[in-house]
């Protein structure tokens, strides 16, 4: 019977420190309902991994042959370490939940989404002084998007070894926008500014134009950043599925089907990279803090972006709206209609917020490609 106590007896404690991880991942997903979809498989993915001798991981048994698979592992190995796919599976779905529409009506708030960018590499410099190296820093600065797919696939793609701290922090500080994003705006802006309205008179957008925008912006950023083509294509090909008229069905199993599953394969996939003995480190720590750094200085680098943009223009814009251009899509647009109506309950700012927001989904699949282009470049010419 002393094979039954083996496992208890090969617990670590910073094995015990995961399960309280994956607990409290658990937690936020079912009590505060922070993104259930992931952070529910993500966290019982963690406890997983974590169990002594799992068999979950690749493990040898006597009297077999080889390395038996584990399944977790192969679906890691597979699914996010040899091609990516789930990641950009997800783009799909997530492509075609966005109504361009909004954006297209208003071009200025394409100005937002790159300036809600500015975290990024603002923290990608900084984690380069504290020491990491450049493509862990850069992997750590993606989290700045609040785009979770991304930070994976950037993190992954460069070989970072905290691809787990910076899945872990990407979908936190996603699911914690609503918490996050209204101090950050409340730190650099007065009530007289949040109370600013701005009408909202949209102009008719053919249906012809939704349809050719997606391929024009692939074509346009397989020229500019080609290491964001799959990012970027895999997005605008979900959105030409919801543009194109003829394609319905398909269209809402991408809405729902096909991203509730992949994101539901990808969170319990990712927690492989959780395992206790590269996830318990002192480092863990500072990249969640240098992840939320990135992502509130990308908040307020929209805010001040609208506040210049004030100062030459005649129809001012709520510097709130500029916040939007982060890629929490469609999160950060209701946190800035929401304090819009807390400042003034007569002041609708969805549809402007929702304008920024959709640029910001672009712009952080763009940045992730030209982060995917220039850190290696950088590297070789440095070596």
């Amino acid at each position: 019977m002393e094979f039954l106590l083996e496992g208890f007896k090969a617990v670590t404690w910073q094995q015990c420190i995961m399960y309280l991880v994956g607990a409290l991942l658990i937690y936020l997903a079912i009590a505060k309902e922070y993104e259930p979809s992931l952070l529910l498989p993500m966290g019982f993915g963690a406890i997983l991994v974590n169990l002594p001798f799992s068999g979950v991981l690749n493990y040898t048994m006597e009297g077999i042959d080889g390395e038996v698979k584990g399944i977790i592992q192969w679906m890691f190995e597979i699914g996010i370490e040899a091609s990516e796919a789930m990641p950009l599976l997800l783009f799909i779905g997530i492509g075609a939940m966005i109504d361009f529409g909004p954006l297209l009506s208003n071009p200025k708030m394409f100005l937002f989404g790159a300036a809600a960018q500015f975290g990024i590499f603002f923290v990608i410099v900084i984690a380069v002084l504290l020491g990491f190296d450049l493509k862990d820093a850069a992997s750590i600065g993606i989290i700045g998007a609040a785009d979770g797919p991304t930070s994976i696939l950037v993190s992954q793609v460069l070989k970072s070894q905290y691809v787990g701290p910076i899945a872990v922090a990407a979908y936190s500080y996603m699911a914690l926008v609503p918490i996050i994003q209204p101090a950050a705006i409340k730190l650099v802006t007065t009530k007289k500014e949040r109370q600013i309205r701005m009408p909202y008179n949209p102009k008719n957008v053919s249906k012809l134009l939704k349809i050719v925008f997606p391929i024009i912006v692939t074509v346009i950023a397989g020229f500019i950043a080609p290491q964001s083509v799959a990012l970027v294509g895999f997005l605008m090909f979900g959105n030409l599925l919801r543009e194109c008229g003829v394609l319905g069905s398909l269209s809402d199993s991408a809405q729902n089907v096909l991203a509730n599953l992949v994101t539901l394969v990808l969170g319990i996939t990712i927690s492989f990279s959780m395992r206790a003995d590269q996830f318990v480190k002192w480092e863990t720590i500072l990249i969640m803090a240098l992840g939320l750094i990135a992502f509130v200085f990308d908040s307020i680098a929209g805010v001040f972006f609208a506040k210049v943009l004030n100062i030459f223009s005649k129809n001012k814009v709520n510097p709130m709206v500029g916040a939007a251009g982060i890629s929490a899509f469609p999160m950060s647009a209701r946190v800035i209609q929401k304090m819009g109506l807390e400042a003034d309950g007569t002041n609708h700012l969805l549809m402007h917020a929702v304008g920024a927001n959709v640029s910001g989904q672009i712009a952080s699949v763009l940045a992730g490609g030209m982060i995917l282009n220039l850190i290696p470049e950088i590297i070789s010419k440095l070596a």
